[in-house]
């Protein structure tokens, strides 16, 4: 047993450094099964769906940019995909070079017509994308691209040097703009072009594409979704799951297993974890009910950087802060809390890490922490409500928490109902399907985050796609937008003890507990890791070994 763990710690050590494995096992399986713990919808997880989904983990290692998260969430540079070059601090300015080997699995180049979509996508100068956020991508100022290179000059405003640049352009966030050419017709360089010269009418044509024309099903046309990475993507299933496999045009180094079928969570984890059938599951603990292993497997619990919340509509019953006050002064966070074994999460702009700033940022004080239902029945001057409280079924952790907010807000006269269902997201709100969502980070089923405190505050700024409750306060979008410029510890934490009390006032989210997370291995596998930010295990799948 000793061995086995020390052959782990080593295969771990040697793929952070980005070499090549020397598998523990002389004969790695062929293919692997790893489950996940959301839907597989679109290879697009910039989308507001797509972040909340279980795409990141993934297609970390299929849609790869100038840098990942490694296993403890950290940001580490992926020299294979392309170099990053600090020429300019006032203001900041990039220089980001893709390596002259890099091709799509199609055979056609990575250029910096990829950059340019990446940023126009998602820095909201265009609002017919439906991007999940555009922090750090709202403070650059031009991408300087000549269409079908491999050089771009990234200046950022005035003023607006974005701390965690690290985090742009990384795996997963650049999508294949040739794709988009192809279907509209607009020739080579035709995507950055028209974004470059601000070509309103093909800029709506390309933001459709973008939204919606990455969509995963079983009958999909592969041509239009060639990767960047170790693996591509060769197919579908009818339950959902995707199947990678290696890609022959990866330049870098090889995958070490060919085949990984990644699967959607359903209801028979523990079924198919008993029949051996996955031999990797990443998901949130206690989504599966509690998880009985087979002997030949082991288990790693760690804490997300997501923190679980309850997000409120933007209209209907719980569409004003009296109403989201009430609901939150008899929802029973110190019972949800206490059933999870985690310590309950006042954090709302310091959400990524508990860490130093942890403290500067106000709690709740004792009004919301135990259930006061006398307190939400004055808050609603005795006027009852039904609301809706949705969540991505099956989830045994979340059904146990609406049950107890139910039973905990009936004497306030608050009747919860259960709105579960398979497809509940973060479009449920936006349709009015629900009133709450009950979810992590941006409404994602898994972590959700970044894995940066200043990137997952802009959940809370307005025009933010992730801004779930379609909050807006001035005051709180200054001090998210200055948190993402400033690296002053003291002025971060003067800036968090500013915006606790006004978000706790306006209520746009109630924060519940920090997200843990589950990773099931085999026995058999080598160097596979948990991770905190949305794209947790999924990170280095490429280096996986499932011995025979």
């Amino acid at each position: 047993m000793r061995s086995t763990r020390r052959c782990a710690v080593l295969v771990a050590v040697v793929m952070l450094a980005g070499a090549v494995v020397a598998a523990c096992s002389p004969k790695p399986a062929d293919s692997i099964d790893f489950a996940v713990d959301g839907a597989l919808t679109t290879y697009n997880t910039n989308t507001v769906a797509g972040a909340a989904s279980a795409g990141p983990q993934a297609f970390a290692r299929v849609l790869t940019g100038f840098n990942y998260h490694g296993p403890e969430g950290q940001i580490v540079a992926d020299q294979d995909f392309g170099t990053v070059s600090v020429v300019g601090r006032a203001p900041l300015l990039l220089d980001y070079e893709i390596n002259q080997n890099a091709v799509y699995s199609d055979g056609k180049p990575i250029t910096c017509d990829d950059l340019v979509l990446a940023w126009a996508a998602q820095s909201g100068r265009f609002p017919a994308f439906d991007a999940a956020s555009r922090a750090g991508y709202s403070d650059i100022a031009s991408v300087d691209c000549v269409p079908g290179q491999k050089k771009a000059r990234v200046s950022f405003a005035p003023d607006r040097g974005f701390v965690d640049f690290g985090q742009l352009f990384s795996a997963t966030s650049l999508m294949p703009s040739h794709v988009i050419a192809d279907e509209l017709g607009l020739g080579d360089g035709g995507v950055a072009r028209a974004l470059l010269e601000n070509d309103a009418p093909v800029v709506d044509r390309i933001a459709k594409v973008w939204n919606n024309g990455w969509t995963l099903k079983p009958d999909l046309d592969l041509d239009k979704f060639p990767s960047s990475g170790p693996y591509k993507l060769q197919s579908v299933t009818e339950d959902g799951a995707v199947v990678l496999v290696a890609n022959d045009k990866w330049w870098g180094a090889k995958p070490v297993t060919e085949r990984i079928t990644v699967w959607p969570r359903g209801a028979d984890i523990q079924e198919r974890v008993n029949e051996g059938a996955y031999d990797v599951v990443d998901i949130a603990t206690g989504s599966s009910g509690t998880l009985n292993l087979p002997d030949d497997y082991v288990r790693i619990d760690a804490p997300s950087a997501g923190i679980e919340q309850l997000i409120f509509a933007p209209e209907g019953v719980m569409g004003a802060p009296p109403a989201r006050r009430a609901l939150a002064l008899c929802t029973p966070r110190d019972v949800i809390a206490r059933n999870a074994e985690v310590p309950i999460a006042d954090a709302r702009l310091n959400a990524a890490a508990e860490d130093a700033y942890s403290p500067a940022e106000v709690g709740a004080g004792p009004e919301f922490v135990a259930a006061n239902p006398d307190a939400a029945r004055a808050a609603l001057e005795n006027k009852p409500v039904i609301v809706r409280i949705g969540y991505q079924s099956p989830n045994p952790r979340h059904a146990a928490t609406v049950g107890a907010i139910a039973k905990a807000c009936a004497p306030a006269g608050i009747t919860v109902q259960d709105a579960a269902g398979t497809n509940v997201g973060p479009n449920s709100l936006r349709n009015n399907e629900i009133d709450v969502l009950l979810a992590s980070t941006g409404g994602a089923t898994g972590s959700g985050s970044t894995g940066s405190s200043a990137m997952d505050a802009y959940q809370f700024h307005s025009g933010n796609g992730n801004n779930l409750p379609r909050y807006s306060n001035p005051q709180i979008d200054r001090i998210v937008s200055t948190i993402a410029v400033t690296a002053d510890p003291k002025e971060v934490a003067r800036l968090l003890g500013e915006g606790g009390p006004v978000l706790w006032a306006d209520m746009p989210t109630l924060p519940l507990y920090r997200q843990q997370r589950t990773v099931v291995t085999s026995k058999k596998m080598f160097a596979v890791t948990s991770n905190p930010t949305r794209w947790g295990a999924g990170w280095n799948i490429d280096r996986w070994v499932l011995e025979r």
